[in-house]
């Protein structure tokens, strides 16, 4: 499978950070050594203009600038950088390639990237643009895409993707998360399916297989933005969820043969996972590229 990543997804953060930054190039180097990867592409950074498709002039201009205030650094919850701005745009153009090569292959990723709780006009929970918004809007301009499926199965919802494609019929927002977990305050998806906490394997699969098969036949979609997030898996850090390894491999491979059956090109992002150490959270967002090369070999 043909991969965005490039060494600039990981940056230094103060000591002790909650963001488990160096899972980007131990995924990478896993990935690499157990041949998942035929080819990785590096992405330049994503122009303003393109950024601007979907975000504010006016926190573009705070963004680039580092003028964000203490509460919008605070939401955030990143401090910060010129290292940071500039690692936030080449996670965007990573997707926006990534996408491109899933409409030319079928199925290819970004190794970063899922930041779905971007807003138009801020960024919180870890995100500081919409990476996956960018990439649909770049597309739908071009006129490279006609209908779009956001399926998020990152255990906090997809916020900011919901409220960016709010009424926009060409993009599928669909997000199945933790009922109780952040963001406390819910913004409306095309779908959404709130869980309850400690919700283990087979009420997970059962549901998500329920609701799959009717999101999947309502989008229609021309490209499917996977947001593979492992944190519903049991003892991570933010998720809540209890998951096995287990359920996490048969809900990957659940989805895959699914989008693989409708006939829609896949795009793979990571999303969140906040697993006991960088290297366990590595090894979980491997799942879904192990499972990649058995259904689509």
């Amino acid at each position: 499978m043909r991969v965005s990543y490039t060494a600039g997804y990981w940056i230094s953060l103060p000591e002790g950070h909650a963001f488990p930054m160096a899972k980007y190039p131990l995924l990478y180097q896993r990935l690499n050594d157990e041949g998942l990867i035929t080819e990785a592409r590096s992405p330049a950074p994503v122009s303003p203009e393109h950024l601007a498709l979907v975000h504010t002039p006016e926190y573009l201009d705070q963004a680039e600038r580092g003028i964000l205030d203490r509460a919008a650094e605070r939401r955030l919850g990143l401090p910060w950088s010129p290292a940071l701005f500039l690692r936030a745009r080449l996670a965007v153009q990573g997707t926006l390639d990534a996408a491109r090569l899933a409409l030319e292959d079928g199925i290819a990723a970004n190794l970063a990237g899922g930041t779905h709780h971007a807003f138009a006009d801020h960024g919180e929970g870890f995100c500081v643009f919409n990476d996956v918004a960018v990439a649909l809007r770049v597309l739908a301009r071009e006129g490279t895409l006609g209908r779009a499926l956001v399926l998020d199965l990152d255990v906090h919802q997809g916020n900011g993707t919901a409220a960016i494609f709010a009424g926009d019929p060409a993009v599928y927002t669909f997000s199945v998360h933790g009922e109780r977990n952040y963001p406390f305050h819910k913004e409306q998806s095309r779908r959404d399916v709130g869980l309850p906490d400690g919700i283990g394997d087979h009420s997970y699969l059962e549901t998500l297989e329920r609701h799959l098969d009717e999101v999947l036949a309502e989008a229609r979609p021309d490209l499917v933005c996977y947001l593979a997030g492992v944190d519903v898996v049991a003892g991570d850090r933010y998720g809540r969820l209890a998951l096995s390894r287990a359920g996490l491999e048969a809900r990957e491979g659940l989805v895959l043969s699914k989008v693989k059956a409708a006939g829609a090109p896949l795009v793979l992002v990571l999303a969140g996972g906040y697993a006991a150490s960088p290297e366990a959270t590595a090894d979980l967002h491997a799942v879904v590229h192990r499972q990649a090369r058995r259904v689509f070999g």
